[in-house]
């Protein structure tokens, strides 16, 4: 699937619920990572020190929605997403 890129807009790549990577013009609104299965918001401080760290980047998946991560077997962060 080929989208032209809007105006001064961003194309972003979503983990969906299959584990396949999908293209939207929408940013995500949970963060994740690959290797641990665990999601959370994207201002969590737990992902930042690891993204700080340099050891995160490459295992970073974003999700549309609390639904796609569940969906796609990721678990809740209990840092950041308590009660989820």
């Amino acid at each position: 699937m080929i989208l032209e890129q809007p105006a001064g807009g961003k194309i972003y790549y979503l983990l969906g619920a299959d584990r396949k990577l999908y293209v939207s013009l929408v940013k995500g609104t949970l963060g994740g990572h690959k290797g641990s299965k665990i999601y959370g918001r994207l201002d969590c401080k737990g992902a930042k020190r690891h993204l700080a760290n340099g050891t995160y980047q490459k295992s970073r998946v974003f999700f549309a929605d609390e639904a796609a991560a569940l969906s796609a077997g990721y678990r809740a962060c209990k840092q950041c997403m308590k009660g989820a």
